[in-house]
């Protein structure tokens, strides 16, 4: 039996186990243990987490189950399950969203991406840090699997210029191709750690938060923090790949600077469009960072996160690009690229939060994992290091929303700050790097044929352990200092 047929037979398994458990334990729960309650959503949630595991369910179909069981079982009414899947945070990530949509339709991504690659050199480990570099700063801002894609082919350029020279290829250039392409899954991968709308983990974290503890992380400040981490962990990460990994000691390669010349001479002067996008863009991220010295000025509390997000994004619709032709940046038709399925998946795992927390299950798991703690140091690794290798095998996005309350409840009932084991758990589910069905730009690299699964497990196990540590350290330093 080949691989996709043991895909499929998962999915079908995981299919069947999901609502079986369900019935079993609604059915067999006694209230001597339980309360029924409890009892109901605790039935509810391992449907969930059975179904996001296999991938039994498109996973934001299975992210609406509290939305019609939840009513059904009257655990809670239709109001209350709903509003949920309407939290602010969730129109956050919408705005974010809008205007990525508007940065890759004018190829304003793409332009940037090829100036910072020019910048660092025609030698093999100045282009691929000029990839990494790149690679980065667009997945602050943008999904990692479009980043990714939009990388690929203008690497594969690249590759293929050495490749012209000769029939055999050498080890440098070899060793060159495969670091190019694991540069690119790796930034694409942590550079959204940098900013709350750059990976969708963040969102999770900041939109759990508020709802259990009513704390708010700006997007200031959340930068403070997830800048210097992840370009920690992606310097580290590009020096160890370069040169004691994949070194190709490669001192130039002829031809690739006039290759991003040309790129950037055939997408001709910024027009108009990119113009305008970058100005809102622009806009849009000095209010996010400055919006707390902005209410201080104004002396009110009017710009918040989503209300800056949702108006850049607004803005993409109603500024026209030309209103002689009444033409204007995006058009409704382009949200049919939107992922309305991440904005599913955020409101069910919030809804799912809800339903556990009231029902008291986060409170007693929390309890019972703080009374077995030794050490929150060791508890704080544990929990980073299973939210890497975990994410080895299961959708990040599944494992916050899973794992996400389940640590605030530990944080409370040991008297400490809930963001100081969060956020560490969502920047670490955000750092899977060993294999190619970890997270799509893993999975975009290694389908370009320049590398073995043995490749990019060597490189990314050192990834893994460099991410363990630098997250610990961040939690133990930057997370206290800036929040």
């Amino acid at each position: 039996m080949d691989d996709s047929n043991n895909y499929s037979l998962v999915k079908q398994i995981g299919f069947v186990a999901g609502p079986l458990t369900f019935i079993v334990l609604t059915a067999s729960i006694s209230p001597e243990f339980i309360s029924p309650q409890a009892g109901k959503v605790l039935a509810v949630a391992s449907w969930m987490i059975i179904w996001w595991i296999a991938e039994a369910a498109p996973v934001p179909i299975t992210a609406l189950l509290p939305l019609i069981v939840f009513p059904f079982l009257g655990i809670m009414n239709m109001s209350e399950a709903a509003a949920p899947y309407a939290n602010p945070i969730i129109f956050l990530f919408m705005g974010g969203f809008m205007i990525a949509l508007a940065l890759e339709k004018h190829r304003l991504h793409e332009r940037i991406a090829l100036n910072l690659v020019r910048i660092t050199g025609t030698s093999g480990n100045g282009i691929i840090l000029g990839f990494t570099i790149a690679t980065a700063f667009i997945s602050m801002w943008i999904s990692n699997t479009a980043t990714a894609m939009m990388m690929l082919p203008i690497a594969l350029s690249v590759i293929n210029l050495l490749r012209r020279k000769t029939d055999t290829v050498t080890i440098g250039e070899r060793n060159f191709g495969i670091a190019l392409m694991l540069v690119i899954a790796y930034a694409a991968n942590i550079g959204g750690t940098a900013t709350i709308i750059g990976t969708p983990p963040n969102v999770v974290l900041v939109g759990l938060l508020d709802q259990f503890t009513h704390q708010k992380i700006p997007f200031g400040k959340w930068i403070l923090v997830g800048l210097p981490l992840s370009a920690a962990t992606i310097g580290l990460g590009y020096w160890v790949i370069t040169r004691f990994i994949f070194p190709n000691k490669l001192k130039e390669i002829e031809g690739a600077d006039a290759l991003i010349k040309n790129r950037l001479t055939d997408m001709g002067p910024m027009r108009r469009e990119e113009k305008l996008v970058l100005t809102i863009f622009t806009l849009t991220s000095l209010l996010w960072i400055f919006q707390q010295p902005l209410n201080l000025l104004l002396g009110n509390n009017f710009l918040n996160d989503t209300n800056i997000g949702m108006a850049g994004g607004t803005l993409m619709f109603i500024v026209p690009a030309s209103f002689k032709h009444f033409r204007f940046l995006l058009v409704w038709k382009d949200t049919e690229k939107l992922s309305w399925g991440i904005l599913i998946l955020f409101g069910g795992g919030l809804c799912l939060a809800q339903g556990l927390s009231s029902a008291g299950i986060i409170q007693a798991v929390g309890s019972y994992i703080a009374q077995q703690s030794q050490s929150v140091n060791w508890l704080l690794f544990g929990l980073i290091v299973a939210s890497i290798f975990i994410t080895e095998l299961m959708s990040n996005v599944a494992l916050v929303q899973i794992f996400i309350p389940v640590v605030f409840g530990i944080a409370t009932n040991l008297g400490i700050d809930p963001i100081l084991l969060g956020m560490p758990v969502a920047f670490g589910a955000s750092m899977a790097f060993m294999l190619p069905v970890a997270t799509p730009p893993n999975a975009i690299v290694f389908s370009s044929g320049h590398m073995k699964v043995k490749d990019m497990m060597k490189a990314g196990f050192v990834m893994n352990i460099l991410a363990v540590i630098l997250i610990y350290m961040g939690a133990k330093l930057l997370i206290p200092l800036i929040l």
